[in-house]
Parts: structure tokens; sequence; C-alpha cells
């Protein structure tokens, strides 16, 4: 995906090396997850991308023989529960935000949410 300018959105490259990263049984090396990535990014640009991950503590890291292998801290749903709880952090009205995500589930997911949402409450009693 790229915008106008041609450039990807903003944390783009980072999503796409963390799925790849959570789609993986063992940690992974640049190259390994620049070929995951379809290989038409640089291997510096990977590398980079890497490292980035690395430094906001979103991925660790070991020495693997001559190079660094990668995993991820916490798994997908982890990370995207964080961001859900940070976007609505963001926000001044709590209520509106999460009526509006409520009011954006299909049925399913909706039935999901309230059978979650009812063991949490059960769990915290």
């Amino acid at each position: 995906m790229t915008t106008n300018d041609n450039r990807r959105p903003r944390g783009a490259l980072e999503a796409a090396v963390m799925t790849a990263l959570w789609a993986a049984q063992a940690p992974m090396s640049a190259t390994e997850v620049q070929h995951e990535l379809g290989g038409d990014l640089a291997y510096n640009t990977v590398q980079t991308i890497l490292t980035r991950l690395h430094e906001k503590n979103a991925v660790q890291r070991r020495l693997d023989g001559r190079r660094h292998t990668y995993w991820p801290v916490v798994d997908a749903a982890t990370a995207a529960a964080a961001q859900m709880k940070a976007a609505l952090g963001e926000r001044s009205d709590r209520h509106a935000v999460l009526q509006q995500f409520a009011a954006s589930l299909d049925e399913a997911d909706a039935a999901l949410l309230r059978q979650v949402l009812a063991g949490t409450e059960r769990r915290r009693r």
C-alpha cells in the first residue's frame, strides 16, 4: 500500500516486519525477514527497521554467528490490545469512542466481545 506520492503509510514497514516475525516459528535474521516480505526491500532497509524495532523494545535479538536473529517481545494479540488501549487513552470522550467501536462490530464479533467482557468481570470478583 502506498500514498499518492508513492510512499508507504507511516509505520507500514514496521507492521509488515512484525507480521512476518509473529508468523515465524523461530527467531529470524534480517535476510529471512527480507525474503518473507517478498524481497522488494533492500537488505539495509530491513536491517534498519529491525534495529528501530529493537530500540523501541518491540523485538529482542541475539547474536547468532555473525548475524542477529530477532523475535517479537509480545504476541500479535497483546500488541493489538496495547494499540487499542493507547488509542482509547488519547481520546477525551472514551464513552463515544467505545460506543463507535461497538457499533462498528459485526454480530459475531459483538457476541464474542460480550463473552470476553463477561469472563473478565467474573475473574475480577
